[in-house]
């Protein structure tokens, strides 16, 4: 998949460092991945939770991050919507964001 904005993610990581390993690690995982369906994430990943608008949930840090992404299945693409800690994510709607 090609993920778009890496930036945003990093910007994460510098505001909260103990993000950067496990985003890495999520980045790396997901920029290999052909996922074509939510099933194929789901084989993956399997606490990832999916919304409407074609909206992924993935849990970073055991739960300590959340970070939303828009998907595009046909092109192969992901947007990244949001990333935050569990009480930010609380306060946004996933389906629109």
């Amino acid at each position: 998949m090609r993920i778009i904005a890496l930036s945003t993610l990093r910007a994460f990581w510098e505001k909260y460092s103990d993000a950067e390993i496990p985003l890495r690690a999520w980045y790396a995982m997901a920029s290999r991945a052909r996922w074509k369906s939510p099933a194929d994430i789901k084989a993956d990943y399997r606490n990832a939770s999916f919304t409407a608008n074609n909206r992924v949930v993935f849990n970073i840090k055991g739960n300590d991050f959340r970070l939303v992404v828009a998907v595009r299945y046909s092109q192969g693409l992901m947007f990244v919507r949001f990333i935050g800690t569990h009480n930010q994510y609380d306060r946004i709607d996933v389906e629109t964001i």
